[in-house]
């Protein structure tokens, strides 16, 4: 999905109460809409969570974006 249209449809969300965060690939375009929680990871589109068939890796990065959701305190961008 496109991280533009992520970033605004996070933030409309937030507004209205729900928190979210989002896993980015491209840092850049992430930091120009501003979502209010996005972790930057450093592989390629089409993996957001690592290498295919690395289950800890991937429990990882989901956990790190969980508890993004727990804190009030997070930058909008995050690095892993």
């Amino acid at each position: 999905m496109c991280h533009q249209a992520v970033g605004l449809v996070q933030a409309a969300l937030e507004r209205r109460g729900i928190t979210t965060a989002s896993i980015s690939m491209l840092p850049e375009v992430t930091a120009i809409v501003g979502p209010p929680r996005a972790l930057s990871v450093p592989w390629p589109l089409g993996f957001p969570l690592g290498v295919p068939g690395d289950a800890e890796l991937q429990r990882r990065v989901l956990g790190r974006l969980l508890a993004m959701c727990a804190r009030s305190d997070v930058p909008a961008l995050e690095s892993y």
